[in-house]
């Protein structure tokens, strides 16, 4: 591979509409109508995004046996179908405008009706190109979602823009999941999460380092007023606020953000990420390469 060319890629931090998935879509499509204007390649929006995160702001309750089924329901009936008519609509947009889109939604089992899963696609012109679903829930999530199988951890090579690979929320702190992805020779690491603390962006920060490749951190901003009049879980009444965002674009060789972070609105971040500042970043530390030292370090 010799060609390192320089990719315009968009960061959404954008509100979903909750427990609306054709509402969630119809906005997605929008949103990749305004990354396309700007000239982006690529489209990433916030870890379920279709149509709700369960945030343990106010869902850690979940863990009683009761008062959480009627949401769980609601989860499922405004879910995604990977093979449905919501993400070929998605594909379509991508098609027009030869655009990619990473989305998180959450997903319905392919074959009956069953478990939810906290998933990742990635969509492109042809249709859908690649299913991650997060491989361990983190607390209160797993009473919500099933568990990943581990297999979809792969890094995919896109026309024009790079080898893609991401992972969801706090799988980014997982060693041996981004040693997976980095083995794979990934530039553009895709982080859809919920997490608008000041640890997730040093973990960000450390990620482009570590891995050489430009992350494109994308987190939800998440008023209170964006839940409907019949959510049927209770929301604090304190809270104005229950996701700030962070949105962020960082640059690979010394942690800089190139976009973001920003904070308390809905926001489109756009970055173009010169690939070869990746290969530089190699020469410096390649974590799979020449600092890696497997064969002292591993078992």
């Amino acid at each position: 591979m010799t060609d390192f060319p320089t990719v315009r890629v968009a960061a959404a931090q954008a509100t979903p509409v909750i427990l609306d998935a054709k509402g969630c879509v119809d906005k997605a499509v929008e949103l990749l109508d305004k990354a396309a204007a700007d000239g982006a390649r690529l489209l990433v929006l916030p870890e379920c995004f279709v149509s709700l995160y369960p945030s343990g702001v106010w869902a850690a309750a979940a863990a009683r046996f009761g008062g959480f089924d009627d949401l769980w329901r609601r989860m499922w009936e405004e879910a995604i179908d990977v093979d449905g008519p919501l993400v070929a609509t998605l594909a379509r947009s991508c098609a027009r405008h030869q655009i990619y889109l990473a989305i998180g939604v959450n997903e319905r089992e392919d074959i009956r009706p069953g478990s939810l899963y906290n998933t990742m696609l990635l969509i492109g012109p042809e249709g859908l190109i690649h299913r991650h679903r997060k491989t361990m829930p983190t607390m209160h999530e797993r009473l919500f979602y099933g568990i990943g199988s581990g297999d979809d951890l792969e890094v995919t090579s896109l026309p024009g823009v790079g080898r893609v690979g991401g992972l969801i929320c706090w799988e980014n702190r997982m060693p041996m999941a981004r040693w997976t992805l980095q083995q794979g020779g990934v530039q553009l690491w895709l982080a859809p999460t919920a997490d608008d603390s000041d640890g997730w962006l040093a973990s960000m920060r450390h990620i482009a380092i570590e891995s050489g490749a430009f992350v494109i951190s994308v987190p939800q901003y998440l008023p209170r007023h964006a839940f409907p009049a019949d959510f049927p879980a209770d929301i604090p009444d304190d809270l104005a606020v229950l996701g700030r965002g962070g949105a962020c674009i960082v640059e690979p060789v010394e942690g800089t953000f190139i976009a973001g972070p920003i904070y308390d609105q809905e926001a489109l971040l756009v970055a173009d990420c010169d690939l070869g500042r990746g290969l530089s970043a190699k020469r410096l530390f390649d974590s799979v390469g020449h600092y890696s030292r497997s064969e002292v370090l591993s078992p």
